[in-house]
């Protein structure tokens, strides 16, 4: 058995740097309906079939007109054309924003510029040829590249898409996340009955499992492993399935902390002990090209774990390059002080602009993390801020 010391601290970016380069995502592929296509990741470039619009259209309410008839139209001089079905000398068709232009017309006078008396339009305003008139292919033309692989689809671009006649799209596969909890201590939910002392209720993979989701990835939940590491590596080889394995507690240096030990016994590990507060236990590692998260037990350590380690890990499996959220500005209620050498996270309450300081350190009060609404994350080699500052908070999703 190996040394549990946790003999050096890797920094922060350092450590997250080594595992994004550990692992080449995987070129997977599925065909999805349009429909359920928000979220992913295009696996291949889109190519319009369709013209958009796919014919010439108004693009005001008004009339259609030849614009050789509208020339030197005013207010105190207007033209009179005649209402008609179709298009001639001295005529015009009333249309509405989206109708088919007539044929021989090649403009739209705005309702607004327009009186009438019976059939006969008033036009108080001279058009030129393409005045409020969207030509097919205007917006889109056949053979147009409209979106890139790579690209992250949002709601917009699925209604582009649709506009274009594509009902599947071919994606990148979501990455599956093997979540494997373990600990002695743990008591297996849903139960209605308090857990005996020295014996708590799991909920690390229900928190993990719900951020993979959320973060474009597709959770596959073990069950709680003892605190045994031949029982662990073997739950560990089950999962080599999966695209990242996340392990949830027995991280650390004591007796029953076997996690990482057993991580490096079928891959390596690549780093133990963080420079960060809380969730300086973590371990990452690597299988067979899967990365292996390794997160503290306690909720507010694993929480960080989540979002500095997992995300990222997932982001790249998943194809994902989207920009982060970019944090809020608030003004600190009160004084906060770090470690210097340690990332420190400080959960906040925002209230009216400021940022309330709930805890620095206490990482097992899961109460502080669902009280909170984001971290004032303090740099290693900051000591703290003082009351007043203006401080970024970045928000827990």
């Amino acid at each position: 058995m190996k040394s549990k010391i946790i003999r050096k601290r890797t920094k922060l970016a350092d450590a997250r740097e080594l595992l994004l380069n550990s692992f080449t995502p995987p070129d997977s592929c599925e065909t999805i309906e349009l429909n359920d296509s928000c979220g992913r990741v295009l696996a291949k470039d889109v190519i319009a079939e369709r013209n958009v619009p796919h014919y010439d259209r108004a693009a005001m309410d008004g009339y259609a007109v030849r614009s050789s008839d509208t020339v030197s139209a005013s207010d105190s001089s207007p033209i009179i054309l005649r209402a008609t079905d179709e298009i001639s000398e001295g005529s015009c068709v009333r249309v509405h924003t989206g109708s088919a232009m007539p044929p021989e017309s090649d403009a739209v006078v705005k309702i607004e510029d327009t009186s009438h008396k019976g059939d006969l339009i008033e036009v108080h305003t001279q058009v030129h040829p393409g005045k409020h008139v969207g030509y097919t292919g205007e917006d889109i033309k056949i053979g147009d590249k409209v979106l890139d692989a790579g690209h992250f689809l949002r709601p917009c671009d699925i209604a582009m898409l649709a506009s274009i006649g594509i009902n599947i799209i071919e994606v990148y596969r979501k990455p599956v996340v093997a979540i494997i909890p373990t600990g002695n201590e743990l008591v297996k939910r849903p139960s209605q009955i308090t857990p005996p002392p020295g014996k708590i209720t799991e909920t690390n993979s229900l928190m993990a499992g719900m951020y993979v989701s959320k973060w474009g990835g597709k959770p596959q939940y073990c069950d709680i492993v003892p605190d045994n590491p031949e029982l662990i590596g073997q739950v560990i080889e089950s999962q080599l399935n999966a695209d990242m394995i996340l392990l949830c507690g027995g991280t650390s240096v004591g007796e029953r902390d076997h996690v990482p030990d057993a991580v490096d016994s079928i891959g390596k590990i690549l780093v133990h002990g963080i420079g960060i507060s809380p969730g300086k236990p973590t371990a990452l590692g690597v299988i067979n090209n899967i990365p292996v998260i390794c997160m503290p037990g306690y909720p507010a350590a694993g929480l960080v774990c989540l979002f500095e380690f997992v995300r990222p890990s997932l982001m790249k499996l998943a194809h994902i390059n989207k920009i982060r959220t970019p944090p809020l500005q608030a003004r600190l209620d009160r004084k906060i002080t770090s470690r210097i050498g340690y990332v420190t996270y400080t959960r906040v309450r925002l209230e009216n602009g400021n940022a309330i300081p709930l805890m620095t350190s206490g990482a097992g009060i899961m109460s502080s993390v669902s009280r909170a609404d984001g971290f004032v994350v303090i740099e290693e080699n900051v000591e703290g801020y003082e009351e007043g500052e203006i401080v970024e908070v970045e928000l827990i999703e």
